[in-house]
């Protein structure tokens, strides 16, 4: 659209530049797409009906919004408000437009106003009581049929039929419609006008498109319900799983520190006591404790810091820092045992083959914190001996023996997290575990470990 100064006429060709300096004409093509252009530089005309024009359907949506949101916080209000509007349209038909379609217009005033009232005023408890609400208006349309006076107020009784839908039972509901039907039976036969089909059906399919109305407004209201529940589930879910994974990552990381710091610790002991022993009589044996020490000090120094290190936030993945002690390193976690004092005699049997990193290490920790049981309570003539073995089909069985004394034995210690680590580990491979006294001569402490075929945590 090209606008033109009063009194001049409009182009009526394509738009054409401005003559060049050789006096030719080139056309310019016209914009594209639907923007609406003043047909002078191009910009949008903002006096279009449709630019930045508000979706109705958002409009409704957002209105429907802040009317059952007003409901929600002041029921009572909205109540009044909505009872105190039908009150005064019904009042206003009352005031004389009802004798326009009355079948019979001699009908008293008063009796007019006290069922447009009947019709009216109860509404305000049509959520709370829905059949008593009904009740009173059927009274009212039954002397409204009977009388003549047809009141377009009669039609209030499609608000509680709607109300019944939304909120008793299916069964309720279809005697509340056969109810509002009686009178306009009533009528149809006292005032005979037309057939019987043009006075009874119009009425039957309004009672039931309220009807289906309430009840889709019913599962949508139940839908939404089901889904916020849901929501909710799902949010108590996950904070569960999180406190669980949380729990779960504060029992592995106390397992660990459990059995580096306790075996370590044991073994610092042991070697400390043997050195102070050997200090007076042989020095240079004394100068190997105090050296075996410093090394079992490093070690457990930098098993710990790769424990601390999983805790903090920017650190690597945990795979990279977590200690993984392999079935290979069992010989040298047996010598630092005998460094300490404790005769260890080690057997394997079979090839470990490929074991997965974590049963290897759940072995591993198992040999370790019985070796340190046996060193903290196994007493100065307790001697160790661990059996591995490796069978064809992947089961892995690890047995650890001493020769202590069952009076020192871990069971009499009180409790602790040893004997509840090991069960733990081995549950995650649905291993079994077996620990306690031997019977046999010589007496002692026995731990048994199976973890069987293609177990996985």
């Amino acid at each position: 659209m090209t606008r033109t100064a009063p009194g001049s006429s409009a182009p009526t060709g394509p738009r054409q530049a401005p003559p060049g300096q050789d006096g030719t004409v080139t056309d310019q093509p016209r914009p594209t797409g639907d923007t609406n252009t003043d047909g002078t530089d191009g910009t949008p005309d903002r006096s279009s009906w449709s630019a930045g024009a508000e979706p109705l359907t958002g409009r409704m949506h957002r209105l429907g919004e802040r009317v059952r949101g007003f409901d929600g916080r002041r029921p009572f209000w909205w109540d009044l408000h909505l009872t105190g509007l039908l009150v005064l349209a019904a009042l206003v038909d009352a005031s004389g437009g009802w004798k326009s379609i009355a079948f019979d217009p001699d009908v008293s005033g008063r009796l007019v106003v006290a069922m447009s009232l009947a019709f009216s005023v109860p509404l305000m408890w049509r959520r709370t009581r829905p059949l008593t609400v009904l009740g009173v208006l059927l009274a009212a349309a039954l002397v409204n049929a009977w009388t003549g006076a047809h009141l377009q107020a009669a039609y209030l009784q499609l608000v509680v039929v709607f109300n019944i839908a939304l909120r008793l039972p299916l069964r309720t509901l279809m005697w509340a419609c056969a109810a509002v039907l009686v009178p306009v039976a009533v009528g149809a036969t006292r005032y005979p006008v037309g057939s019987w089909d043009q006075q009874f059906v119009p009425h039957l399919y309004g009672i039931a498109l309220v009807a289906l109305l309430g009840l889709v407004v019913r599962s949508r209201r139940d839908w939404t319900a089901s889904l916020v529940e849901r929501a909710r589930r799902l949010e108590v879910e996950r904070d569960q799983q999180a406190r669980l994974a949380t729990a779960a990552e504060r029992a592995r990381i106390a397992r660990e520190m459990h059995d580096i710091i306790g075996h370590n610790l044991s073994v610092i002991t042991g070697l400390a006591d043997g050195g102070a022993y050997a200090a007076a009589t042989h020095p240079a044996r004394a100068a190997q404790a105090l050296e075996a020490i410093g090394t079992t000090s490093r070690q457990a120094l930098t098993e710990l810091r790769r424990v601390l290190d999983v805790m903090r936030d920017d650190a690597p993945p945990i795979a990279e820092l977590a200690p993984q002690p392999a079935l290979t390193d069992l010989g040298p976690l047996v010598e630092g045992v005998r460094a300490a004092g404790l005769p260890v005699s080690l057997t394997v049997d079979g090839d470990p083959g490929t074991q997965p990193a974590g049963r290897q290490l759940a072995v591993y920790r198992v040999v370790q914190e019985a070796l340190t049981n046996t060193l903290k309570h196994g007493g100065p003539e307790a001697a160790a001996t661990v059996a591995v073995s490796y069978a064809d089909n992947g089961t892995v069985t690890a047995e650890i023996t001493d020769t202590g004394s069952p009076q020192s034995s871990p069971a009499g210690t009180g409790p602790g997290r040893g004997l509840t680590g090991m069960r733990e580990r081995t549950a995650l491979y649905d291993g079994t575990l077996e620990a306690g006294p031997r019977r046999t001569p010589p007496g002692g402490w026995r731990v048994r470990l199976r973890l069987p075929k293609d177990s996985a945590p």
